[in-house]
């Protein structure tokens, strides 16, 4: 049969109350140091947003310039052109010669409006891929720092 001896289980003379100081010392200055780090990382990673935010919106901006001055030359040459052909019919001298003027008219004004529609649809991707870069970038690059961290 074991015996417990009493004393053991009471004893508390192995209890060291300075090494409970030093240990939750330790554990606050980790917790304060790690609690800086964080902040920084924050701080950081608000500056690079508000950077990215920035260069989107200047971005966007110059695109959309861009995509209005294709717009307005697109308005600008069909109007000439409609012009053009308004003064062209004033000389008509017969049916034969309204309709060969108003079908020529019709299928070249066609393949214009084709030709600008690919135009400005491809300034429009190219305008929609460069305001997507920098938020792509910041993406990628958020995206690495939490791998690495």
């Amino acid at each position: 049969m074991a015996t417990i001896k009493t004393d053991d289980v009471f004893s508390i003379a192995s209890f060291d109350p300075s090494k409970l100081a030093e240990s939750f010392r330790d554990f606050a200055e980790k917790g304060a140091q790690q609690s800086k780090e964080a902040y920084a990382k924050l701080k950081s990673a608000g500056e690079e947003a508000g950077k990215t935010l920035e260069a989107t919106v200047q971005t966007a901006q110059a695109g959309s310039v861009e995509i209005g001055l294709k717009a307005i030359d697109a308005l600008r040459v069909n109007a000439e052109s409609s012009l053009s052909h308004m003064e062209a019919l004033l000389g008509v001298k017969s049916v034969a010669e309204f309709f060969e003027l108003q079908t020529s008219f019709l299928r070249k004004q066609a393949e214009v409006t084709v030709e600008q529609a690919k135009a400005l649809q491809e300034t429009t991707k190219q305008v929609a891929e460069k305001v997507a870069k920098p938020s792509k970038e910041a993406a990628e690059k958020a995206m690495a720092s939490f791998k690495v961290a």
